[in-house]
């Protein structure tokens, strides 16, 4: 099969890499993981762009590193690829009973929540329902999953309203107590964000984008009528910065 063997060449081309390249040979599991942090940043803005030839690149630097794990844990006597593709081949079919097993289609959080009570359980743990999250996991992700687990129990608004008022409330007291309820704004807005069907993450990325965009033009502004970023009062700026909103394509 082709993608076997376009998959096979690549582990070749690491384990080569490993045999003939000083750097290639010199790296571990640990070294190699701030650049899979980086590989996948960077894989991220590609899809954010839509910039097929950018998501190419990136797949392939993603790629790299996969391949890299899988050789070093090879090189260790640790598992194999093929012990991988077995691991995954087989929770695929677990989650997916009404697919291979003519059984019910799961609810997909309170499957995920069974599952960590099995493992827990393998462990000799008592398990939670929100259970843990990666500590890498950026915080509006985090707190987007947990509030994902509670709600697949029933922990949850019937609809909008409820995650808007929730914001409102925290907003209020927030103006008494900036520094101690600013963090509940900011959770309870990924709580409107997930009853909207937006990811925070995407809402937030997507809003700083057009903060940037907009503060550029505003600086464009500045340059052509001689004002002086710093200088100038905030009067001034907030003039510009609503002729820039109001010169935007509506729609």
């Amino acid at each position: 099969m082709q993608d076997d063997s376009t998959f096979a060449a690549c582990l070749a081309l690491v384990r080569d890499l490993r045999q003939r390249c000083d750097w290639d040979r010199a790296q571990t599991r640990d070294t190699l993981r701030p650049y899979l942090r980086e590989e996948v940043a960077e894989l991220d803005e590609a899809l954010a762009l839509d910039d097929e030839a950018k998501i190419v690149a990136e797949l392939g630097d993603l790629l790299l590193h996969l391949c890299f794990q899988l050789v070093i844990a090879e090189e260790r006597g640790s598992f194999s690829f093929a012990d991988v593709v077995a691991g995954l081949d087989a929770k695929m079919r677990r989650r997916h009973p009404h697919l291979f097993a003519d059984g019910p289609k799961p609810q997909w959080e309170r499957f995920k929540a069974e599952e960590r009570r099995r493992d827990a359980a393998g462990r000799g743990e008592p398990a939670g329902v929100l259970g843990t999250l990666p500590p890498g996991l950026p915080e509006l992700d985090r707190a987007f999953r947990f509030q994902e687990r509670a709600a697949a129990v029933g922990f949850d608004w019937d609809d909008l309203a409820g995650p808007l008022a929730k914001l409102e409330e925290e907003v209020r007291e927030t103006r008494a107590q900036p520094g101690g309820e600013i963090g509940d704004v900011l959770f309870a807005a990924v709580n409107v964000a997930r009853k909207a069907g937006v990811h925070p993450s995407a809402a937030l990325r997507a809003a700083t984008d057009k903060f940037v965009r907009r503060f550029g033009a505003l600086e464009h502004r500045a340059r052509e009528r001689g004002v002086e970023l710093g200088r100038a009062d905030l009067a001034a700026l907030d003039r510009l910065w609503d002729e820039v909103k109001a010169a935007e394509p509506r729609g």
